[in-house]
């Protein structure tokens, strides 16, 4: 079984054939979902469809993007609607300097909101991070030293010293070959970023299975095996899901 271990499920992408996706995401293997909340705002609708689906969990919480938009939230608020037993994480939450649409402290105190949550409740938090190494690095060792968490760094593009910190400092990273297979899970960002052959068009839950297989060949490691070793490291780290 394969777990896409990020999607956006609930973005208006996926409304028109919203069965067939889920039907193909069944018949490529992938037996479990984890849908990421980006707006607080809108985090009723995330939520519905992780109520839908036996197999879909979700996470709460600010994308860095929206951080200068959305009302600001505490970790208590944040731990509060982590009681739903279909909530599993905090997140996204993160650093974005790429594209800067907030303020970068608006991001940096929904970032530490989010991390607190994640130590309360010691539920994984889901970090977003672009062209802000430097300042994503200090603040995990910051806060990682008042007081463990438990996180995974999703879509990891940064630069090598980050994914060693995060590794070193207990965090998983989704999907890069050059880190060690017990902290690795694969996901697919859908609807964005689309592996190879679909590069260009909506990606979807179901080719998780692309970019596992590219994976297992990066690995050496059969489909089946690193099936196996990334949906265990989903399930230990998301622990609240039951297996």
């Amino acid at each position: 079984m394969l777990v896409d271990s990020h999607c956006h499920l609930d973005f208006p992408e996926f409304a028109e054939d919203f069965e067939q996706i889920m039907s193909r995401a069944a018949e490529a293997n992938v037996g479990l979902m984890l849908t990421i909340c980006t707006h607080l705002s809108r985090f009723p609708r995330v939520l519905a469809v992780a109520e839908r689906f036996d197999n879909v969990y979700c996470s709460v919480g600010i994308h860095p993007h929206e951080a200068g938009e959305e009302t600001e939230v505490t970790a208590e608020q944040l731990v509060e609607l982590a009681k739903h037993p279909k909530v599993v994480g905090f997140g996204e939450t993160g650093l974005d300097y790429f594209y800067e649409h907030s303020p970068r402290e608006a991001q940096k105190r929904s970032f530490r909101a989010h991390i607190e949550a994640a130590r309360i409740a010691q539920l994984p938090i889901i970090i977003h991070t672009r062209d802000a190494d430097e300042d994503m690095t200090a603040i995990l060792e910051e806060e990682m030293g008042k007081g463990a968490f438990p996180g995974l760094v999703h879509c990891f593009s940064s630069g090598r010293a980050l994914g060693e910190k995060a590794v070193e400092l207990g965090l998983y990273i989704s999907l890069s070959g050059i880190l060690p297979l017990e902290k690795l899970l694969v996901e697919t960002d859908s609807p964005f970023l689309a592996p190879i052959p679909h590069r260009g068009k909506r990606c979807e839950p179901a080719f998780v299975a692309q970019t596992a297989g590219v994976l297992a060949d990066i690995k050496g490691l059969s489909p089946a095996a690193l099936a196996d070793v990334t949906t265990d490291n989903f399930f230990t780290l998301f622990s609240k899901v039951p297996r």
